[in-house]
């Protein structure tokens, strides 16, 4: 069981992922994959906390680009349920002013919907087999 930072709860996230990017790094700084859309958000990890698939905990940080490497502290205002190749992968949603409108929640949800389907892509190239979706939302 994952021990996930609760809504309204601050923890730090470490920047991976400027938002706009297109390159996705791994928390060890090596690339994960090149994107053909850059990502909508900063995203990146909750340090010290492992996820289902034995990586940190994705976090995303809403609001204005931060760089790589940047660590801030946030509160989370909603977790994502996600499975990456049959695994449980669940997003920390941050933000700075501690809030998350309706019109977040629809795009994060339209977000992780087509990156599902880019991380499916991705697992067929890698020979790598189970089920990869968005689940909806765990809390918010």
């Amino acid at each position: 069981m994952i021990a996930l930072p609760a809504v309204g709860e601050r923890c730090e996230v470490v920047i991976e992922y400027p938002r706009w990017s297109a390159v996705k790094r791994r928390s060890d700084g090596s690339v994960d994959f090149v994107s053909p859309l850059p990502c909508p958000y900063n995203y990146g990890h909750v340090p010290g906390v492992l996820s289902g698939d034995g990586d940190p905990l994705d976090a995303v940080v809403l609001g204005a680009r931060l760089p790589a490497g940047t660590r801030v502290q946030v509160q989370v205002v909603g977790v994502i349920g996600f499975v990456d190749a049959g695994l449980a992968d669940p997003k920390v949603i941050c933000s700075r002013s501690g809030a998350l409108t309706g019109a977040q929640r629809r795009g994060l949800e339209r977000f992780f919907t087509v990156y599902a389907l880019g991380k499916r892509g991705l697992a067929a190239l890698r020979g790598i087999r189970g089920e990869t979706r968005f689940s909806g939302w765990l809390a918010r």
